[in-house]
């Protein structure tokens, strides 16, 4: 009888520390518990909070606020949201005209625009209600 409480308490205990570090990989291959996301834009695994374009939530009704990144392409034409409560990881935004102003397309129930904010930053709105800045 003891024989098999050590023997399944070796087992437990090894089960417990079988999980390796990073051994939560999305389908792009980022690990997620390093804080890495998979960018559709740098098409690689990016850490968000260390973009060079971050943005803070303007209100909230939790107890605590959240940031978030813009990753402009290369031509600027598009532009890269990471929205933490949205069901996709990332939205992508066009450019739209010649003007700084990027919209999300119609396949997205709700509607995002990212602006030009005072002199260096944007706003991120949401059904014309800015959320982040």
């Amino acid at each position: 009888m003891k024989k098999t409480v050590l023997l399944g308490a070796m087992f437990l205990g090894s089960l417990v520390f079988a999980q390796k570090v990073g051994g939560d990989r999305d389908v792009h291959g980022c690990i997620g518990s390093a804080g890495y996301t998979y960018s559709q834009i740098k098409n690689d695994c990016v850490r968000v909070f260390e973009q060079k374009i971050k943005l803070n939530e303007v209100s909230t009704d939790k107890s605590y606020s959240t940031r978030t990144a813009v990753i402009f392409s290369k031509n600027m034409q598009k532009a890269e949201i990471f929205i933490p409560d949205g069901s996709a990881k990332s939205i992508i935004l066009d450019r739209q005209g010649k003007g700084k102003l990027w919209k999300s397309g119609k396949q997205i129930k709700e509607s995002y625009v990212l602006v030009p904010y005072k002199k260096t930053g944007y706003q991120i709105k949401k059904d014309d209600v800015v959320i982040y800045q």
